[in-house]
């Protein structure tokens, strides 16, 4: 498990409304309890991959499960409308932002043409900005987020057309 997927289970903890999250793999263990304003990571811990508590990870694996399918059910609706276009989606939880700064002018708009590399949007997760660059080359269509909104791991955010 790397930063950015520590990062979006404790936003996850954070928005849903759950005390509690346990997490436990062959090498690792996450336990995350939300306080009354913001979760803190209780324990973190590397263990052997011989180790296992069977009865601790059967729990929160249904309390995990439900946050990649939320955002899922609207994104199976919007390319079956469009289906000739390319979804670009979200690769992290954040806030989305269309350019660097206020005052600096969007990094695209409908109707650009964009080349796969180019940088297409800022998401900022944890005080981190990161530059979303594009994975594919097209025409943008349309943009399914609004600036400075928050964003789920996989949600849509731009239509392009590959044509």
């Amino acid at each position: 498990m790397d930063l950015s997927e520590i990062q979006a289970l404790i936003k996850f903890v954070s928005k849903s409304g759950v005390n509690e999250v346990e997490l436990e793999t062959k090498d690792f263990k996450i336990n995350i309890k939300a306080g009354s304003s913001t979760p803190e990571i209780q324990q973190v811990m590397t263990i052997p991959a011989n180790y296992g508590q069977p009865a601790m990870p059967a729990a929160p694996a249904p309390v995990a499960a439900p946050a990649p399918a939320a955002p899922a059910a609207p994104a199976a609706s919007e390319p079956a409308e469009n289906s000739k276009y390319i979804t670009i989606k979200s690769p992290m939880i954040g806030t989305f932002y269309r350019s660097a700064n206020p005052e600096s002018p969007s990094f695209v708009s409908v109707g650009d043409e964009i080349q796969e590399g180019k940088v297409i949007c800022i998401i900022e997760a944890m005080k981190l900005f990161n530059e979303i660059e594009s994975e594919v080359s097209g025409k943008i269509i349309k943009f399914l987020v609004d600036d400075a909104s928050p964003v789920e791991y996989d949600q849509p955010l731009f239509l392009v057309d590959p044509s």
